[in-house]
């Protein structure tokens, strides 16, 4: 079996629409039904799109690091990092599979289709990166950078000032108040193997806990972070972003 092959029990999708959306015609289509695969409705986990997963989230991360050096000279690593997590996220990649349409290409299971697996940010954003590796595979790293380039420009240049996750924004208000950092437990995992679901709980000093859940640990954290951020900013400490030493909400 050639790493191209990918047994399906489900009819292949047709690939001319989401190629004019990539704007690249695959030499090997095989590439592309590969990416679009889902592990839950392929014979073998191994034909699945999760290696390919693997190295489009690579290719996605080095066109990333190169656009900002080439359109933010003057910020520092620091502020060039805060840009980079936002473009890198799941979030980020699901709202341009979104655009694509990608999500109706996508061959899923039965249970799948029945859980909106269409509309799972994580599937989604997982194969994104899926089908960078398609294009990267194809038609070399041209053909994933200009890809990358025509969507991702854009989201670049929605934020004029460098956006930083709720992780960060979290504990430089803890640092700021003269507390410890923010500590992470996993309290609960679930789902199997291949579609975990972690909720993570966050304590900072002595106040309520917040929690959430995410496809991922560093997911989890995230989520719970920015749920613990919004619970301060409601408590009146809004300009906790800024580092300003304020009374500690309970």
């Amino acid at each position: 079996m050639t790493p191209t092959d990918t047994p399906l029990d489900h009819p292949s999708p047709e690939l001319g629409g989401l190629e004019a959306e990539l704007g690249h015609t695959f030499n090997d289509p095989e590439l592309l039904r590969r990416a679009l695969l889902h592990s839950s409705a392929a014979r073998d986990r191994e034909q699945s799109n999760e290696r390919y997963e693997f190295l489009g989230d690579r290719v996605l991360g080095l066109a990333i690091a190169g656009l900002l050096l080439k359109n933010f000279p003057d910020e520092d690593e620091g502020k060039l990092g805060y840009r980079f997590s936002a473009l890198a996220r799941a979030e980020t990649l699901a709202r341009v599979g979104g655009s694509i349409g990608l999500g109706g290409h996508i061959v899923l299971s039965e249970g799948e289709e029945a859980a909106s697996g269409r509309e799972n940010v994580s599937i989604i954003a997982d194969c994104c990166e899926a089908v960078i590796a398609a294009l990267f595979l194809d038609g070399g790293l041209e053909a994933a950078e200009a890809f990358i380039h025509q969507y991702w420009k854009p989201l670049m240049a929605e934020n004029l000032t460098p956006p930083k996750d709720a992780k960060t924004m979290l504990q430089e208000w803890a640092q700021g108040q003269g507390l410890a950092l923010p500590n992470y437990k996993v309290t609960k995992e679930t789902g199997p193997a291949h579609e975990p679901q972690f909720t993570v709980e966050v304590r900072v000093h002595e106040m309520n806990p917040a929690s959430a859940q995410g496809p991922s640990k560093q997911a989890a954290e995230q989520a719970a972070a920015e749920v613990l951020m919004k619970k301060i900013e409601e408590a009146g400490t809004g300009t906790a972003r800024t580092g300003t030493k304020q009374e500690k909400p309970k």
